[in-house]
């Protein structure tokens, strides 16, 4: 029996897991509030909570999961990309619960952790299989021919698609985080009220900074004429928004699984939670014969259950860290 406790602290968010023969009991996460002040996250408070939180986050996780320290075998955990102050909290954490149990530490890549939290539940999709990584620091197509073979084919030449909705909730005025609002208020709206442009991107690739430019000068040249632009108009300003994005990251990933002759798709990453981005694949699967699969909401958002599963199966193969391993900041596929 393998016994893994995972943790996850990349940016705002501290969790822990508990996954026992690949199968995950318990998926504690703490949000941080703190950084609503600020309109976004704030690094150093990130990683104060962090310290705050992290202790309470395992203990947790094994009660939920019914399983003693001493039971577990290995501690998986994020090594990054992320936040480094956050991420040097639960690497210490891990390597030093590690070390006074005398257990083996594994390092994990969040961003694999993210399109591996489709291995925690069933269905799972079958190698090789496409996924669209969405977050608000990613946008990523990536070809999945195994656990830990994966080829990014396309991605962000600039902004990540998660970051644009954020700037489009500031200049909307909408509280942090504003990515869940802009969803909220676009199941009211019409997503044909207001065209957006589409970036003109050869190959693969994704550009978000023109379509952030051409919100910003939308909104402020509605406003100057009607002050209340935004107040009656916020419904269909998010749908069409969401709609655009939406749009972007669905026909370059149409257009990836015809080049490559794939028909299982899937979507991951904090973005995947949103409902018209989920809606849209689902509809575009369909129309392609696609095997669609999406994480359960508790899996796209950091969590330590896609730490776990990563860490299971690197358990498996038995690649594990030592103690001189520092996190980092950036971290390639």
């Amino acid at each position: 029996m393998s016994v893994i406790l995972a943790i996850e602290s990349s940016c705002d968010d501290t969790s822990a897991a508990v996954c026992v023969d690949g199968v995950v009991l318990s998926n504690v996460i703490a949000n941080q509030t703190i950084h609503q002040a600020y309109g976004g996250v704030v690094p150093e408070l990130a990683s104060r909570v962090h310290q705050q939180n992290i202790v309470p986050a395992v203990q947790q996780a094994l009660i939920k999961a019914k399983v003693s320290k001493n039971d577990v075998d290995a501690v998986a955990f994020t090594r990054g990309p992320g936040l480094l102050g956050s991420l040097l909290v639960g690497v210490s954490f891990a390597k030093s619960f590690a070390l006074a149990k005398s257990l083996p530490i594994i390092e994990v890549n969040h961003m694999q952790a993210h399109i591996l939290a489709h291995f925690i539940e069933d269905p799972k999709p079958s190698f090789p299989f496409l996924c669209l990584t969405v977050s608000g620091g990613h946008t990523q197509i990536v070809l999945v021919k195994d656990y830990f073979d994966m080829e990014v084919i396309g991605q962000t030449l600039d902004d990540a698609a998660g970051e644009a909705m954020d700037k489009t909730s500031k200049i909307l005025g909408l509280p942090y985080p504003g990515g869940p609002l802009i969803d909220k208020y676009a199941r009211q709206g019409n997503p044909d009220a207001y065209k957006f442009p589409e970036p003109q991107i050869p190959g693969l690739d994704f550009s978000f900074s023109g379509l952030k430019t051409s919100i910003l000068y939308f909104i402020r040249d509605n406003v100057a004429a009607n002050p209340n632009f935004i107040e009656e108009n916020l419904a269909d300003i998010c749908a069409s928004v969401e709609g655009r994005i939406a749009s972007i990251l669905l026909n370059k990933l149409e257009k990836a699984a015809k080049e490559y002759g794939i028909k299982d798709v899937a979507l991951a990453g904090g973005v995947s939670a949103n409902t018209g981005l989920r809606q849209g694949l689902l509809k575009l699967g369909e129309k392609n014969g696609w095997n669609c699969f999406i994480p359960q909401l508790q899996y796209c958002t950091d969590n330590a259950a896609m730490i776990a599963i990563a860490g299971y199966y690197k358990y498996l193969k038995g690649e594990f860290a030592d103690q001189s391993i520092a996190p980092l900041a950036r971290m390639p596929m």
